[in-house]
């Protein structure tokens, strides 16, 4: 390389250098805007604490109901609170828009969008693609770009890059691309987006240093790793390692229902050892975004490295399992209880969210315990205090429209079984317990409320 070619990479790396230190200055400063791409149960909770700690936000989504309520100061998620939303609204710190041009707007682009799976449990990355193809085009130099969707390793530099390079810029030199898992959990009255650490990889360097100053802004703490796929592993790292501890306490429910003992007995005396043991429970199967779908990412990346994943496949086994276990229990307690078959019967599920006290459905096992006893003939209808309504999903849109019955003795007295499948904390289990011929209980509800009878059957 000759001298001249050579002092100009030079001016070229000072020139970054210097532009990505005049950014951390204004992240720092909250001088920044913040575009927040997906406005769902990840995406909004960031914006609103980016909001709520300075900066100014541009939230993105397609679904033109979501930036209707937004624009009006109102929340369409439970635990986000409207006063809260109006608030940043009025401030000018939060506004939402389905209009993608914008994205020229702003300083940082962070990426919250749905992965899935496919029918055949193969990554679905459709939504990454759409989006990344609609922002491209509107993407200006010095911009960060930071993908928080849950995925496989090697996804931001394999997939998402290319598309975002498809109208010249380059990455990093036109713009820095970084990854950092989000780690929402919904409902969590102890842990919020801001009070959660954030792990920061990046493209380079630079751009890791960048992508702290931002969400050192929003964080209680940023912990950077050393690349892109480190900080992707990271993420599927805590859910398989959720996936594999509950797939084990299932499979323990199952050996130790056989020899008459508790197993939540069981792990309630083990958590008492204040060292080498965490407490995972037992359940009618997974659900939610992230445990029932991101360790088949990991299975399906494997196998591009020749590898098999054997112990990641069992605890998916078993997890997939369980909801048909529960409607095998049903079936025994109605054949046991009243001499009746599924066939025929009213069963009443209770809880169709797939955790306790928030009105997310997504993968609920819910929905596939409700599918395996219409199966067999049973009446099904469900309550549930957080869903009024079931709302469209690809998955399941047979469902949709379905409304939650009141939970009054009038009602359950009808019913010849309650399907305990969600542990609401706004339920009267003593009065459930009283109203009803029959509870299967998946999730101890009953037992960790001292309600005991023949009726009452674990599951």
């Amino acid at each position: 390389m000759d001298n001249g070619a050579e002092a100009r990479r030079g001016e070229e790396v000072s020139r970054r250098a210097l532009f990505v230190d005049d950014r951390i200055s204004d992240f720092r400063a909250f001088k920044a805007t913040v575009g927040v791409v997906g406005l769902g149960y990840v995406g909004l909770p960031l914006a609103c604490a980016a909001a709520r700690n300075g900066f100014r936000v541009l939230g993105f989504d397609i679904d033109e109901f979501k930036v209707r309520q937004l624009e009006s100061g109102q929340s369409y998620i439970r635990h986000i609170d409207s006063e809260e939303i109006a608030r940043l609204h009025s401030e000018r710190r939060l506004n939402a828009t389905t209009e993608f041009a914008r994205i020229s707007e702003v300083d940082a682009i962070l990426l919250c969008v749905p992965t899935p799976l496919t029918k055949q449990r193969e990554p679905d990355l459709q939504f990454i693609g759409d989006t990344a193809r609609a922002i491209a085009p509107y993407l200006r130099r010095g911009q960060l770009v930071v993908l928080e969707s849950t995925t496989y390793p090697g996804t931001s530099r394999e997939v998402l890059l290319p598309i975002l390079e498809e109208h010249g810029l380059r990455c990093g030199q036109d713009f820095h691309l970084a990854y950092s898992p989000e780690r929402e959990d919904p409902g969590n009255p102890v842990f919020s987006t801001a009070s959660i650490p954030k792990v920061v990889g990046g493209d380079s360097p630079e751009t890791v240093r960048l992508a702290r100053a931002l969400y050192d802004g929003i964080v209680t703490n940023t912990v950077p790793v050393s690349s892109l796929e480190a900080a992707e592993a990271v993420k599927l790292t805590e859910n398989i390692f959720r996936s594999v501890n509950i797939a084990l306490v299932n499979e323990l429910k199952v050996v130790f229902e056989a020899m008459g003992i508790n197993v939540w007995e069981i792990i309630d005396a083990a958590k008492t050892k204040p060292f080498g043991f965490m407490p995972f429970y037992p359940g009618p199967g997974l659900g939610g975004h992230c445990i029932p779908i991101d360790p088949f990412y990991l299975t399906w990346k494997a196998r591009e490295f020749g590898h098999s994943t054997r112990f990641i496949e069992l605890a998916g086994e078993i997890n997939t399992a369980m909801p048909l276990r529960v409607v095998d229990r049903v079936a025994e307690a109605l054949n046991e209880h009243a001499g009746k078959a599924p066939k025929g019967a009213q069963i009443l599920v209770l809880g169709i969210a797939y955790k306790k006290n928030v009105e997310d459905t997504r993968e609920s096992p819910a929905f596939k315990i409700i599918e395996q006893l219409e199966k067999r003939g049973a009446k099904v209808s469900y309550h549930d205090p957080f869903v009024a309504e079931i709302s469209f999903s690809r998955e399941h849109p047979e469902y949709a429209g379905r409304r939650s019955l009141p939970l009054t003795e009038a009602v359950v007295s009808n019913f010849d079984a309650v399907v305990i499948c969600t542990d609401h904390d706004d339920v009267d289990y003593a009065k459930l317990a009283g109203w009803s011929r029959l509870i299967v209980d998946t999730r101890n509800a009953c037992g960790r409320h001292n309600l005991t009878g023949s009726h009452i059957v674990r599951a």
